[in-house]
């Protein structure tokens, strides 16, 4: 039994969906707790005690570890790729990249995203859409920002295969 490619991702996400200007409040959040936090941070190796150290970040202006920029900016572009990625051939590139306010243990995050810039790629069967994605969290308070440019699949080439 073989299922079609096009039926294992959204209906409307392809290339042609995109519209520029348009903005979209992704639907899910999702709580960090500290597994997300030390996993990573341990894992590449990230020695900064702000992350592992609670004893030394209690004495802070944080009072408290932090979590590590690089899980906050993972999950808020995470959360936007059901939307934005699902039908994506290739991540091109991430650019202005920005942690705004600190995020802790126990914080949820959400996410939005603005299509920037809409364009031709340099093959038939996809396009390139430009984004910019927020992330905040549950008070509104926004602690990521970046741009990320992403090839995607174009309808007309991929969705009745």
């Amino acid at each position: 039994m073989s299922t079609s490619i096009s039926k294992l991702t959204g209906a409307g996400n392809y290339f042609e969906d995109f519209e520029v200007g348009a903005k979209i409040r992704h639907a899910r959040g999702t709580t960090i707790g500290e597994i997300e936090n030390q996993m990573l941070t341990k894992l590449v190796l990230n020695t900064a005690d702000g992350h592992y150290n609670e004893h030394r970040m209690r004495s802070t202006q944080f009072g408290q570890r932090l979590v590590f920029g690089l899980v906050t900016g993972s999950v808020c572009i995470g959360l936007a790729t059901q939307d934005t990625g699902e039908n994506a051939l290739a991540e091109l590139g991430l650019t202005g990249i920005r942690f705004t306010s600190p995020v802790f243990h126990g914080d949820t995050l959400y996410a939005y995203s603005e299509v920037l810039e809409k364009r031709d790629a340099d093959r038939d069967d996809a396009g390139i859409v430009r984004f910019k994605h927020w992330g905040t969290k549950q008070d509104g308070t926004i602690v990521f920002e970046g741009e990320r440019t992403v090839l995607i699949k174009r309808r007309s080439h991929w969705g009745n295969r």
